[in-house]
C-alpha cells in the first residue's frame, strides 16, 4: 500500500522559510523520481521541482528558482523541498509526487500559506 506523510507546511510572514518533508512507503523509492506540485485556488497544479531517482539532475519552475531546494534522501525513502524567502504567491497546497514511467502517485497535500 502506498503511503506518504508531508509535513512541515503552515502559516509564515513574507520572506520566511518553511521546509516540506514527504515519507514515502508501499514502493520502491529509490527507482521513483520525485517532485513537489502546488495547487492555489483557482488556478492549475503546477509542478513546482522535481529530483531524479539518483538525486543527480534536479528541475525547478522559473517562480522558485533560487529560493527552494529540493533533496532526497534513498535511505530514509524521504523526499524535501526547502523554502526560502517566501512570496504571497508561494501560497498553495503542496503535493508530493512520485513517478516512474507510467506510473505516478500523489500525496495527500499540505497546506503554504504566505501572508503578513
Amino acid at each position: 500500500q502506498v503511503q506518504f506523510v508531508e509535513s512541515g507546511g503552515g502559516l509564515v510572514q513574507p520572506g520566511g522559510s518553511l521546509r516540506l518533508s514527504c515519507a514515502a512507503s508501499g514502493f520502491i523509492f529509490s527507482v521513483y523520481a520525485m517532485g513537489w506540485y502546488r495547487q492555489a485556488p483557482g488556478k492549475e497544479r503546477e509542478l513546482v521541482a522535481e529530483i531524479s531517482s539518483a538525486a543527480d539532475s534536479t528541475d525547478y519552475v522559473d517562480s522558485v528558482k533560487g529560493r527552494f531546494t529540493i533533496s532526497r534522501d534513498n535511505a530514509k525513502n524521504m523526499v524535501t523541498l526547502q523554502m526560502n524567502s517566501l512570496k504571497p504567491e508561494d501560497t498553495a497546497v503542496y503535493y508530493c509526487n512520485a513517478q516512474w514511467a507510467v506510473q505516478r502517485y500523489w500525496g495527500q497535500g499540505t497546506q503554504v500559506t504566505v501572508s503578513s
